[in-house]
């Protein structure tokens, strides 16, 4: 291999681990800022939430097109034509901080709906394209790791970020208050598409192989890959409802052992544990999952995480613990209810669910499991319909954010079940090969 090629290689990883950092940033932009929205309405946690909704809701739309845009334009034009949705769709949230009102409201959503576009292409980019920039083998899956860990490290500070820049939370507090996190994000597209254009970089081999469309089978026609792709639909809905609606909780809630609400600062850390905990759970299941089935795995922690979820519900909010918080001026021990501290935990068990999930789906599905991951990235919608849900729920219930997490549980159970029983492959006389 040449120097310069070294050289161009060196970047390329650079910014591969750089938009996989960007796509858990982007993501984790939408539930903390709904806060903002939250209150202009009335303290309606359903509405808060649907700019998550609609960040997700572009996977259903945008899923399989992007593996078609993919297969057509090749890897590096695909991300770069990712990163300009994402500007756009970012540039659209900024400008949701001029308007007023509906009007404000609803370009936001816009905005929020486009960025979800880009991440989505970005999904089908990235690790792909840093796993053959590695070469394969053990260096790509080092790095995929590594663009792991990137993309947890920054969904940590999303939240903690929008948190300390809302500040005190009233009526009348504007999304512009976060424009200063939305132009980092856009600062950041902006050099690594540059960059990225200007480098060479190698095109991973497409895989334009189609399934033969008169035969009367599908990647549906296997029972354990449907409920599997329900599974992911309530992975992706568990994983993101759980630290977007705490951050909620957090912050409307007077709890007695305070003399004033925890600050959106301090509820956006406690958030972002949820997130760091995922990074620090896969940098551990990575060296777990070598040893340890899938089925095995996902049957450990689906049951931990229920045992953690349903232990938060029934304690009372009154027992406080303390956690590190960002205060807004600095880090500091703040005491939270224990309730919190026990549905953070649920990061270490969610963190190693989505491989698990897919490699039990995809098993003996032979030619149909690329069809299968189209399909998979469009279920990754359940991660704005399951916390819409569940802040429905809260709404309803009034304000009773402890009882909308019967519908992690119930989404935990699910996967429980997937896990001993749903998983099985009773279709192993339809021919994949």
């Amino acid at each position: 291999m040449t120097q310069k090629k070294q050289n161009g290689n060196i970047v390329a990883i650079i910014m591969m681990i750089a938009l996989f950092g960007m796509i858990g940033f982007v993501t984790n932009l939408a539930a903390p800022a709904g806060t903002i929205w939250k209150n202009q309405y009335e303290g309606s946690n359903f509405l808060g939430m649907l700019g998550n909704l609609m960040n997700f809701a572009a996977y259903l739309v945008m899923g399989i097109p992007a593996g078609k845009l993919l297969t057509r334009i090749g890897y590096k034009k695909t991300a770069l034509f990712a990163i300009v949705t994402g500007l756009a769709g970012i540039g659209i949230q900024l400008c949701s901080g001029i308007a007023t009102g509906n009007l404000g409201f609803a370009v936001y959503l816009l905005g929020a709906f486009i960025a979800g576009i880009c991440v989505c292409m970005l999904n089908t980019v990235v690790n792909p394209m840093l796993n053959e920039i590695g070469g394969g083998g053990k260096k790509g899956g080092a790095l995929l790791q590594m663009g792991g860990a990137c993309n947890s490290l920054l969904g940590t500070l999303a939240p903690i970020l929008v948190g300390a820049l809302i500040g005190e939370i009233t009526k009348n507090t504007a999304f512009s208050n976060v424009n200063p996190v939305l132009f980092i994000a856009m600062c950041i597209f902006a050099v690594v598409g540059m960059v990225l254009y200007l480098v060479n970089i190698p095109e991973p081999a497409i895989d334009k192989t189609t399934v033969d469309k008169s035969s009367k089978y599908s990647a549906w026609s296997f029972r354990h890959f449907v409920l599997g792709a329900i599974g992911i639909f309530i992975y992706v809905g568990v994983e993101v409802g759980i630290p977007g609606t705490m951050k909620f909780f957090l912050e409307a809630t007077d709890f007695s052992f305070l003399t004033e609400k925890i600050s959106p600062a301090a509820a956006g850390t406690v958030a972002g544990t949820y997130w760091f905990l995922m990074l620090v759970g896969r940098l551990a299941g990575a060296g777990i999952a070598s040893k340890v089935s899938s089925k095995v795995l996902l049957t450990f922690t689906s049951c931990v995480a229920m045992v953690l979820i349903l232990t938060a519900i029934i304690l009372p909010t009154s027992i406080p613990v303390s956690m590190p918080v960002f205060t807004g001026d600095a880090f500091a021990w703040q005491q939270v209810p224990i309730n919190a501290l026990l549905i953070v935990l649920v990061g270490l068990c969610t963190s190693v669910m989505w491989g698990g999930i897919f490699n039990l789906a995809v098993e003996g599905l032979g030619k149909y499991v690329t069809t299968a991951s189209g399909i998979f990235m469009m279920m990754v919608v359940g991660g704005g319909i399951l916390p819409l849900l569940q802040n429905g729920i809260v709404d309803i219930t009034g304000n009773n954010y402890m009882i909308s997490y019967l519908l992690p549980f119930a989404g935990l159970a699910y996967l429980l079940f997937y896990a001993l029983a749903g998983s099985k492959n009773v279709n192993k006389d339809i021919p994949v090969s």
